[in-house]
């Protein structure tokens, strides 16, 4: 199971997670975030994905982004159209996946992976909720996991939206073989601001014993 921390900043911070053994780090490109990047960190991870969360960013933005943080994959958090992706890929190079972000509340809001499933190498599915100007994310609250087994889908996802420190044991079921094709779908999971002293600084001791409890 692939481990995103996202949200990261500091260099320390950055070096201090990436020795958990996480898979995947997240970098926040959106201004109206907290935990905003507006700098390249003088230590970036070297043992683990990097992944750039954009929200509506211009394509130039995109691509300076990738280059100066050498990302390996770009997440896209707003409300990207399919057009928008077929652009991106044009120009970004070939070896940087693309993950879309949807925001769940209800089973049909899984239909929109459909005209995206083309172009795109992951879902996150995150809780939908009222936007403030153009963030979105970082709410800290679930939305009801259940709704993912109508997931019909064959591209694989990330779970997102709120998972905290005393969900293990809920994501040990969500993974168990009674959810069948839906769990193995979900490949992975994203972490943000439940395990946070403040934005964009994360508790390693609490990180490394969530880990610890999580299913393989």
């Amino acid at each position: 199971m692939i481990i995103k921390v996202c949200g990261m900043r500091e260099p320390e911070n950055i070096r201090a997670v990436e020795q958990l053994g996480i898979d995947w780090m997240g970098f926040v490109f959106c201004p109206q975030s907290p935990r905003y990047v507006r700098t390249v960190p003088t230590y970036l991870p070297s043992h683990c994905k990097r992944v750039g969360v954009f929200v509506d960013a211009k394509i130039a933005e995109v691509l300076n982004r990738t280059r100066d943080y050498q990302l390996d994959v770009v997440q896209l958090h707003g409300e990207e159209s399919p057009h928008y992706i077929e652009h991106l890929l044009a120009v970004l190079p070939a070896r940087v996946q693309i993950m879309k972000m949807l925001p769940v509340a209800t089973v049909e809001d899984l239909c929109r992976t459909e005209v995206y499933a083309p172009l795109v190498n992951y879902f996150l599915f995150e809780t939908k909720f009222l936007q403030t100007g153009n963030y979105y994310g970082g709410s800290g609250k679930q939305f009801d996991w259940n709704i993912l087994s109508a997931y019909q889908g064959t591209k694989p996802f990330l779970l997102s939206g709120g998972i905290g420190p005393d969900d293990a044991e809920r994501l040990h079921t969500f993974f168990s073989s009674d959810n069948g094709s839906v769990a193995e779908k979900c490949i992975g999971i994203d972490l943000n601001s439940r395990f946070e002293i403040s934005p964009a600084l994360k508790d390693v001791s609490v990180l490394q014993k969530f880990r610890s409890k999580l299913p393989h």
